[in-house]
């Protein structure tokens, strides 16, 4: 079996505008006498490859310790598209998908297609870039967090041909927080 990491190395992944970059501090090593090597690491929650939880757009949304793994663990689908995605678009994409779908390339998702995502019985949408859409951010977020499917963002398809796969991408458990970095695998079926 084919195991594929989809994940960004965090320090070196792009960051969205405004957002900190993450870093690495040295609190411990050995090469200094200590027993052991320890680091904090100080970043935003979403920061390379990482999962918006509804939270991140919706008031009274589910925080990432209590995003159903479901949403994040099962067979998914790799589709490649380049550009806005319109409505249209994401009615012919989502015919024979799995429930968990990522686009391989440079795809904005447009406020229609997020209507047609989000009403489609899809569980997760990742994309390649930092975010979704860079235009009508918060419609396309609210429409898709809104209506129960998470978000995976900052993925690294580059090595991956179109298909379904198996899908292992869940968040880490933080009561409170809106988004959280994952360690995203695709194992061939």
């Amino acid at each position: 079996m084919r195991v594929y990491d989809i994940t960004r190395e965090l320090l070196s992944a792009q960051v969205f505008p405004g957002d900190p970059h993450p870093e690495v501090k040295e609190l411990c090593r050995i090469e200094y006498g200590d027993v052991c090597n320890t680091s904090a690491l100080s970043m935003c929650a979403h920061n390379g490859t990482h999962l918006d939880a509804p939270l991140h757009f919706i008031p009274d949304g589910t925080d990432t310790a209590s995003i159903s793994l479901d949403c994040c663990v099962g067979r998914c689908s790799v589709v490649e598209f380049n550009g806005i995605l319109l409505g249209a678009d994401a009615e012919e994409v989502i015919r024979g998908v799995q429930p968990r779908l990522l686009f391989k390339g440079d795809v904005q998702i447009s406020p229609s297609a997020a209507f047609v995502l989000s009403t489609s019985g899809i569980k997760l949408v990742g994309v390649e870039a930092q975010s979704v859409t860079m235009d009508s951010i918060g419609e396309v977020h609210r429409q898709l967090l809104g209506n129960g499917v998470v978000l995976l963002e900052g993925l690294d398809l580059s090595r991956v041909p179109p298909g379904d796969y198996f899908l292992f991408a869940p968040p880490l458990k933080i009561a409170g927080c809106d988004g959280s970095p994952v360690r995203a695998i695709l194992c061939e079926l």
